[in-house]
């Protein structure tokens, strides 16, 4: 599997996942800032970063296999075979996690919604309720995890980021309910198509220090 990108070898796991189809734009420079705090903060991390595009991820095909699955390991079977098998496992392995992507149309990428979508049952199971709703996800694992969120959009200010930003919430929480992470942190870095993303270098910077 192409893709994946070792920094650091140490005690604390860390994976970064990147949504963007394009990389060394926006969104990949500001993980990468993200990363670098959270190397200062941790220097003995063992990072590794996933371009999703650089994978092959399939749809998920509704079948429900994961979901019927009652099981007590954290992560249930899928049907499809391909390079999720491997992103799994880092998964599993992960403490902490940061999620980049860009904003499309208030969402996530494609990419990153085929992504949420096939963790969402193999890392969770159906036992939650919320008020009279049951069923719900909620993890296997009892494995507690650390997260930050960053969302990137090319046209619509931070000023703006609450009528455009559906990305951020939902990832938050696919991955809390999904891979018991909470999140600690986020961004929302807008209008970088008309201001230098390096103004948010620093915030970026920041959020990866809470990650320690």
């Amino acid at each position: 599997m192409t893709g994946i990108h070792l920094y650091e070898m140490g005690n604390m796991n860390l994976l970064a996942i990147i949504g963007s189809p394009r990389k060394g734009k926006a969104t990949d420079t500001l993980v990468d800032k993200a990363i670098e705090g959270v190397i200062e903060k941790t220097p003995e991390a063992s990072i590794k970063k996933i371009y999703l595009s650089d994978n092959e991820i399939n749809y998920c095909k509704d079948c429900l296999t994961c979901w019927r699955q009652d099981i007590k390991d954290p992560l249930a079977k899928c049907v499809i075979r391909d390079d999720m098998d491997v992103i799994n496992q880092d998964i599993l392995n992960a403490d902490s996690l940061i999620i980049g992507t860009p904003i499309h149309m208030g969402y996530t990428t494609a990419l990153m919604m085929t992504f949420l979508e096939r963790i969402c049952w193999t890392f969770a199971k159906p036992t939650k309720s919320y008020f009279i709703v049951k069923g719900c996800p909620e993890p296997r694992s009892d494995k507690k995890r650390k997260a930050i969120i960053i969302g990137v959009s090319g046209m619509i200010p931070t000023k703006y980021k609450k009528l455009c930003n559906c990305a951020t919430p939902q990832i938050k929480g696919v991955i809390k309910d999904s891979l018991n992470a909470k999140t600690v942190g986020d961004l929302y870095a807008g209008d970088v198509w008309n201001q230098n993303v390096e103004q948010y270098f620093d915030k970026a910077f920041k959020l990866g220090q809470k990650l320690k």
